[in-house]
């Protein structure tokens, strides 16, 4: 596939929260920062290359997070990108708290999810965030009381829209009482399904669902499988197929992969072009 064939564009739209535009094939920018998704990137020029070609590539949805680092993707971002294009959205999240190198811990009282989110403001240079995620429940503080801070956080301008992370339908469905719910964002790849009632719910009410670890495959990524052969077929790898699984399961999907190369971004965006038939959807679906 040449360069200029290359396009996120090529994966459709979707409009968050009925309003707002995105590019369904975004990029996730957890993997941008140092090991355990703590501290700085190894290579930090490389990661503001990613950044910038995936925006030359079409991507115009971004997906971060203060927990990323803390704070170094969204400050990365803001390097590479800032002042933004006009169409390029920006989520980021908040809520769960670091201690450490691969150590998360949730935390939503309301000051925090507000502190964070004047934070967030700051580090990426905007007067409003697009999409602002819980990026989890805290079980030990109302949800009445998490979800109305950002509600209040919305009235004042500050967020245009609300989402949630790793969560369930009942979930959803509580925090939607005290505020529009436009995206949830849980764990979903063609070989881990376990979100299927929660994507079914997303597309029923028009919510973006936003996979995390989309290219995980496991074993159905192995030589000889299924995943692999159709792979073969199209030219491409199993992660790219993969990828256009993904798309092709929902119109409400918007897959973030994450990558801190820019040969792997490329190789990411280039699934867009992929198009599965429904026998080789099916067989895929299957094999899961």
């Amino acid at each position: 596939m040449t360069d200029a064939a290359i396009s996120a564009s090529t994966s459709g739209t979707f409009l968050l929260g009925g309003d707002l535009p995105v590019t369904r094939l975004g990029f996730g920018s957890m993997r941008l920062t140092g090991d355990g998704v703590w501290g700085d990137p190894r290579d930090p020029d490389e990661a503001v290359r990613v950044l910038r070609r995936s925006v030359e590539l079409g991507v115009d949805f971004i997906d971060t997070a203060d927990s990323y680092g803390p704070f170094t993707a969204e400050l990365l971002i803001k390097k590479a990108l800032h002042p933004y294009p006009e169409n390029l959205v920006i989520a980021t999240k908040a809520g769960f708290t670091r201690q450490g190198p691969g150590r998360w811990t949730p935390v939503g009282r309301p000051e925090y999810l507000r502190q964070q989110a004047e934070l967030s403001l700051r580090h990426l240079g905007v007067d409003r965030i697009d999409l602002f995620q819980l990026h989890r429940i805290d079980r030990s503080v109302p949800l009445a009381d998490q979800i109305g801070e950002l509600k209040a956080l919305q009235d004042e301008g500050k967020i245009r829209h609300i989402g949630l992370s790793e969560v369930s339908v009942a979930d959803v469905e509580a925090a939607s009482k005290f505020a529009d719910i436009v995206s949830v964002q849980n764990r979903y790849n063609v070989g881990e399904r376990s979100a299927e009632d929660l994507l079914d719910y997303s597309a029923e009410h028009g919510i973006g669902f936003i996979p995390w670890a989309p290219l995980a495959s496991g074993p159905l990524a192995r030589e000889g499988s299924s995943l692999s052969r159709i792979a073969h077929d199209h030219g491409a790898t199993p992660a790219q197929l993969a990828l256009a699984w993904l798309l092709k399961r929902s119109p409400v999907m918007l897959p973030i992969p994450g990558t801190s190369t820019v040969a792997h971004l490329e190789q990411n965006i280039a699934a867009a072009s992929i198009k599965l038939t429904d026998a080789e959807y099916d067989t895929l679906a299957k094999a899961a």
